[in-house]
């Protein structure tokens, strides 16, 4: 298991952690079997989507900003109750196949942590699971 500690910039940010995975992967030396990608935050999640144009992570943001705006009627007294919103949407963890010692992602794909309430440090806990002879 691998714990990564990101810093996030901004108060909305998708951020590409595909490489940390990668490298964690190698790490464990698991040739075949999953890849668990966790946040064990409320107020950020976790997803895969395309990397090739940074403009998908601006539209993503910008979409969810639309469905679940950060000023409304919420109840929630500590204020980011949009984020905690988000965060569920986009979910906690993401699994990815490992193959061969690799993830199995499609060619545009990544692996990104999202972030709805920061900046601040969040964690991203990594672990692998061999399948049975991998």
């Amino acid at each position: 298991m691998k714990t990564l500690n990101i810093r996030t910039q901004t108060k909305d940010q998708m951020i590409d952690i595909t490489d940390e995975v990668r490298r964690a992967v190698v790490r464990e030396n698991v040739t075949d079997g999953i890849c668990l990608i966790y946040v064990p935050h409320t107020t950020a999640g976790v997803t895969i989507n395309e990397n090739a144009d940074p403009d998908v992570q601006r539209d993503m943001l910008a979409a969810l900003e639309r469905t679940v705006p950060s000023k409304a009627d919420y109840r929630h007294a500590e204020g980011n109750a949009a984020a905690h919103v988000k965060a569920s949407l986009m979910g906690a963890s993401a699994t990815v196949i490992v193959s061969g010692g690799r993830l199995v992602l499609g060619t545009w794909q990544a692996i990104f942590l999202c972030e709805f309430d920061g900046p601040r440090t969040r964690q991203c806990v990594i672990t692998t699971l061999a399948a049975a002879g991998g």
